[in-house]
């Protein structure tokens, strides 16, 4: 009776995930980064307005030096086309480094972005929804 009840569980989660995967916000908006040092201005783009763009909007808390500033209203997530409900894939530019990533807007209010330079040196970062 117990995998039964298990197996209910998971058959279920299968069916009601997708629903709710499909009801999140757009990721349109403005986001910060989890050390709370950038802002990245998140929007649709490309030909038919299909990939996701994010371009850094805001430095401070000591990343708004030398270093950091040429990167200042330039591109994070480049063009990245969707590859599933709510998941894009595409390159991602930190701070002159480029990365293959993957964009994976979790709930309403938190996107995560994974990348891998050279598919050995991999990071992890979350935003935050701050509009």
């Amino acid at each position: 009776m117990k995998w039964v009840s298990v197996l209910c569980a998971v058959a279920l989660s299968q069916v009601v995930s997708p629903v709710l995967a499909a009801n999140l916000a757009s990721p349109v908006g403005t986001w910060e980064i989890e050390m709370r040092d950038s802002r990245y201005q998140v929007e649709m783009c490309g030909e038919n307005e299909d990939q996701l763009c994010g371009t850094l909007i805001w430095l401070g808390n000591g990343a708004d030096n030398e270093e950091n500033l040429p990167y200042l209203n330039t591109l994070l997530i480049d063009h990245a086309p969707q590859v599933g409900e709510n998941r894009w894939r595409g390159k991602l530019h930190i701070f002159g480094q480029t990365a293959t990533g993957t964009i994976t807007q979790v709930s309403d209010n938190r996107i995560e972005l994974e990348g891998c330079v050279a598919f050995v040196l991999c990071r992890t970062y979350q935003l935050y929804r701050i509009d």
